[in-house]
């Protein structure tokens, strides 16, 4: 077997050592402490609650688009009940869920306050809904009770306040230049209310939308930033106070590639809604939303989970399912979740991974069962010391073979979604350089060689680029390969016939992010080939993948299988996520390949995912 070296790209990165400009020490280290809790929690639950939650409708956006008439929007505040409200069941579930903080709407864009707000003119849920109720003050007082951390979600659009100018994306209700007196007006009912969100809630967090209406000086956002300090110096900002914040909030797209900041976070739906909808059932399995939160850790962000209560505040038993099982899950694995940093750059590992705070300790994640063949890493030193199952009390045994490890796990210890397995070293983890597996037809010929190391060899170097087949006998269809039969291990050769359309003048697949496995792609282009290891503990996933799919197969059995494409939304060019559900029946002993016939040459989504900025 031959090998090519390569330098790795994500070195730099992956110690953390920053070439760009930096702030001072002093800044940096303040900037750090404050950051710390919000670093080492991974997962908040974020609440859209609202009186768009009577019919069912999108939040604001419903009247702003003209789907609703805005008098017909607030009419709304006639069915917002509460009447079923317990904030203290909230806070237990969502401390079940495995969340460290919580972030509720005190406001949308709707301008409905939900607190007892004294600012002039302020439509509220105390005196204006049918609940009669400030439904934020208790929930903040059990979210501290319950020692999680608060956090506010704040519009600074106000598309419901009489001197706001926006109204709807067809009418405005003044220019700025025009009538200043009103946008001033405006300003002051706006820092009103941030003086006493500071005061009555002492937020720990302060979770912005909405600033693409208006430029920092507009919304007067330095002043906002530093009031907010006055009463917190330590408080956390998101990013979209026109740059004024502390983390980046990627909104429903799951990053292809880490993002650029050193704090994130993805803002995500358990469906296509933030707030209650009845009709869209299109929500994601506790399997998906777990593999998501491991996506994000892996990457060294977190994830808000998004739930919608009712208008009664009572909440959809499939958001309470969802958020037990990601809370049986974070439970179990609590050790390689809180405190985590992001893992491996790509080619070590064919999966996701993170590091402890000392880097001593490798979190291998795996949403598969893995075969006899176990799990691989490369690349990697000095020697394990030792390897334990996460949250199980079977044994996982490992070999260290230079920079190479293999680790094998019981079949009785795999978890339904994702297993974890920890491994210790004496000394910080290393990677040294991206090895990247070659080979040539020849070097196929050694029978000494464990059959199914040759058949993950084979995918990693097409995967790589250099298909050891290219200069073969090998037909698409697998029959008359008459090299193969004479040199190969009998089931070396039965799997490659099988496969052969998958390894017939294929070429490198796809880049990182976008599939967590091996991959390959055909000579033109529209075939992107998946190699699947053991047995997936849910559908396997695709990010960024821009083109329609016109058609998924398991590759030498024919079977067709519908894909299920989520969070795409119609007015965003981020793509979907492409999830591929496999029937066990259907999965090869060895390794399955899947074929994904696209509608043209594989085209990639491969930008940042930032704030989703509007929805017009």
């Amino acid at each position: 077997m031959k090998k090519l070296i390569t330098p790795l790209l994500f070195a730099v990165m992956f110690f953390g050592k920053l070439s760009a400009q930096q702030p001072g020490a002093k800044d940096t280290d303040a900037k750090k402490q404050k950051m710390e809790w919000f670093a080492n929690a991974k997962l908040g639950i974020f609440i859209h609650w609202g009186i768009y939650s009577v019919n069912g409708i999108s939040e604001s956006w419903s009247f702003f688009n003209n789907y609703i008439n805005h008098d017909n929007y607030m009419k709304q505040l006639n069915g917002f009940t509460a009447a079923n409200y317990h904030p203290e069941e909230w806070v237990k579930l969502i401390k079940e869920s495995g969340a460290k903080y919580t972030v509720i709407t005190t406001k949308h864009h709707d301008g409905v306050s939900l607190w007892d707000t004294k600012g002039i003119d302020a439509t509220t849920t105390l005196k204006n809904s049918a609940a009669k109720k400030d439904v934020i003050t208790p929930f903040v007082k059990e979210v501290k009770k319950a020692g999680l951390k608060t956090g506010i979600y704040f519009s600074l659009p106000d598309w419901g306040y009489p001197d706001y100018d926006g109204f709807t994306r067809d009418r405005k209700r003044y220019k700025l230049n025009e009538e200043p007196k009103r946008w001033d007006k405006f300003q002051t009912y706006l820092h009103t209310q941030m003086n006493e969100i500071s005061l009555n809630f002492k937020p720990d967090l302060l979770w912005f939308d909405g600033d693409w209406e208006h430029s920092a000086e507009e919304w007067q956002a330095g002043k906002i930033s530093s009031d907010l300090k006055k009463h917190n110096p330590n408080i956390i900002i998101n990013s979209r106070l026109n740059h004024h914040g502390d983390y980046e909030t990627p909104e429903q797209g799951i990053p292809v590639l880490r993002p650029n900041s050193e704090y994130w976070e993805l803002c995500y739906t358990m469906n296509d809604s933030w707030g209650y909808q009845p009709y869209d059932f299109k929500y994601k399995s506790p399997n998906m939303i777990v593999r998501t939160l491991v996506d994000c850790i892996s990457m060294g962000g977190n994830l808000l989970l998004d739930i919608g209560p009712k208008a009664d505040g009572t909440i959809a038993a499939e958001q309470v399912n969802i958020l037990k099982g990601l809370g049986r899950w974070t439970k179990k694995h609590a050790e390689a979740i809180y405190g985590t940093h992001a893992g491996l750059p790509a080619g070590h590992f064919n999966g996701k991974t993170a590091l402890s705070a000392d880097k001593k300790t490798l979190y291998l994640y795996a949403d598969w069962i893995p075969d006899n063949g176990g799990l691989l890493l490369s690349g990697i030193k000095p020697a394990v010391r030792s390897a334990k199952i996460v949250g199980s009390d079977l044994k996982a045994t490992f070999v260290n073979n230079g920079e190479n490890i293999s680790v094998k796990i019981p079949a009785a210890a795999a978890d339904k979604d994702v297993t974890v397995i920890a491994l210790k070293f004496d000394s910080p983890v290393e990677v040294t350089n991206e090895p990247l597996v070659t080979l040539s037809f020849k070097d196929l010929v050694d029978k000494n060689v464990d059959y199914k190391a040759q058949i993950n060899s084979i995918a990693r170097s097409i995967s790589n680029g250099t298909n050891p087949f290219k200069d073969s006998d090998l037909s698409a269809d697998g029959m008359d390969f008459k090299s193969g039969k004479k040199e190969l291990k009998p089931e070396v050769f039965n799997w490659v016939t099988k496969n052969a359309e998958s390894l017939y003048k294929t070429d490198k697949g796809l880049p990182e992010g976008h599939y967590q496995g091996l991959s390959a792609l055909s000579a033109d282009k529209q075939t992107v080939y998946l190699f699947v290891e053991g047995k997936p503990t849910g559908p396997i996933a695709l990010k960024g993948i821009k083109n329609k799919i016109s058609r998924i197969r398991i590759v030498g059995e024919g079977t067709m299988v519908e894909p299920e494409i989520y969070n795409k939304l119609y007015w965003s060019s981020v793509p979907g996520i492409v999830y591929i559900p496999l029937p066990t029946d259907r999965l090869d002993k060895d390794l399955t390949v899947v074929a994904v016939l696209l509608d043209g040459p594989l085209d990639l989504y491969r930008e940042k995912v930032g704030a989703i900025e509007s929805n017009l």
